[in-house]
């Protein structure tokens, strides 16, 4: 199980959000550029950042600046997400350096670019974001909930050649309550995709039973609030995911 801390970006700042809630907003640090290297420092082989402002629709050149500053502070693969709607976003991400874009809204609206973003680039630098809460899938920020399960929208970008979904239980994004295991497995085991888990990691005991969940292709888990609240750190984290 492979833990991958998380950076979320809000006007160049490093913040948390309690369920994608945009005012429900905690700030942890003024430099996430720091953040990143020490998260390097401590072990991490990923780093999951997030342009906040982007996936509300409110455009921040600050946030892709920092996102350029932390792909050239660190050695380790960045992954991408937050506003990445057309082609020329996932362009211009990638040419700042970053190693995997997420697409979430994009591969709801426009299923015909992620195609051509997958052709472009290879599946191994797009992956999809599905965010669900109670099993329905949301985008636009978390602000728009979509006529489609998280379930049939996994089988549906499994079709086009996608081969990772992040997914992500909005409900507990950033509320500490553990993350949801089976709802994470149940879309796994549907798509037959690799699965990184989202939200609501409190515990160590949260990765010991997602760990578990690897069976299922559930291979990795983005871990945020717990370790900037210091439940736990990232280095044990990493010692706890190993088999």
């Amino acid at each position: 199980m492979l833990i991958i801390p998380a950076i979320d970006l809000r006007d160049g700042r490093c913040v948390r959000l309690r369920q994608g809630r945009k005012d429900d907003l905690t700030q942890y640090d003024d430099n996430p550029v720091d953040i990143a290297r020490s998260f390097q420092d401590q072990g991490a082989q990923w780093l999951h950042v997030v342009d906040l402002d982007g996936a509300f629709a409110e455009g921040n050149s600050k946030n892709r600046q920092t996102l350029k500053s932390i792909v050239e502070a660190i050695n380790i693969p960045v992954q991408f997400g937050g506003g990445l709607r057309s082609f020329a976003d996932v362009e211009q991400a990638l040419r700042l350096g970053v190693s995997r874009v997420v697409i979430g809204t994009l591969a709801v609206e426009s299923p015909e670019i992620l195609r051509t973003l997958l052709d472009s680039f290879g599946s191994s630098r797009v992956a999809v974001g599905i965010d669900a809460n109670n099993g329905q899938v949301v985008i636009r920020g978390w602000e728009q909930a979509e006529a489609i399960a998280a379930i049939e929208l996994a089988r549906r970008v499994a079709a086009i050649g996608v081969t990772r979904i992040i997914y992500t239980d909005v409900a507990r994004d950033g509320m500490l309550e553990g993350p949801n295991v089976e709802m994470t497995c149940r879309v796994a085991l549907e798509s037959g995709l690799k699965v990184t888990a989202s939200g609501g990691v409190s515990s160590l005991d949260d990765i010991e039973t997602l760990k578990k969940a690897a069976d299922c292709q559930v291979d990795s888990v983005i871990v945020g609030r717990a370790i900037y609240e210091k439940r736990f750190t990232l280095e044990e984290a990493i010692y706890a995911a190993k088999d």
